[in-house]
């Protein structure tokens, strides 16, 4: 897949996408927009793309992800959420972790085709496909430590539903996190592209409106 600088900010908003709707779940119960839960499914099931575009649409599917990513690179820290910044950490440590075990990632791979064939019947977000990509979720990443735990109100967090669709999107931030690896994307990088980080991430949100 052809790629530039662009298409490895997108794949990095993906990640800050799906982590920002795991924390409305745990948090809220719900998910604000259904569009943002969509992109971040839908990027599971394109598995041989020819660039990112295919991947998640425009980049107006990843608003939400764009707007995390200025706030936690910008220059007021104050707006830098550290709850998601865990969670970003640990999906670029799980998804490293991952390639030594090509066992899960075959099985993985296997899950993600099933999934797609019910999100083809049913929907994307439908309760069948959440059901069936936390079982993948649970029987490949979360045997490999350390686990990532998941903070809100235990009222939310213990309904099955709400419980799928956290598994269903931190299953995506892996997604997007290999992506941004295949990219080019590195966690050293982030410390001396800062500016030209938030310069592309401002054109990109440009180009939703």
């Amino acid at each position: 897949m052809q790629h530039n600088y662009r298409d490895q900010i997108l794949a990095f908003a993906g990640v800050w996408q799906a982590v920002k709707l795991v924390q409305q779940v745990a948090h809220h119960g719900k998910i604000e927009n259904s569009d943002d839960f969509v992109t971040c499914v839908n990027a599971l099931f394109v598995t041989d793309p020819k660039n990112t575009d295919e991947i998640y649409g425009s980049p107006q599917n990843l608003t939400t992800g764009l707007n995390v990513l200025l706030e936690q690179f910008g220059d007021a820290s104050t707006n830098r959420d550290m709850e998601l910044t865990k969670y970003v950490i640990s999906l670029m440590h799980l998804e490293r972790r991952l390639h030594k075990h090509p066992e899960l990632l075959q099985k993985i791979s296997v899950g993600i085709d099933t999934a797609k064939a019910q999100s083809e019947h049913f929907s994307p977000t439908h309760s069948n496909v959440m059901a069936k990509l936390a079982d993948i979720y649970s029987e490949t990443i979360s045997t490999i430590p350390p686990k990532i735990i998941v903070v809100g109100e235990q009222g939310y967090l213990s309904n099955s539903d709400n419980a799928a669709k956290v598994r269903a999107l931190l299953l995506s931030g892996i997604r997007s996190t290999l992506l941004w690896y295949q990219l080019g994307g590195r966690r050293m990088k982030l410390l001396f592209t800062r500016t030209k980080l938030l310069q592309q991430t401002k054109d990109l949100l440009n180009e939703t409106h």
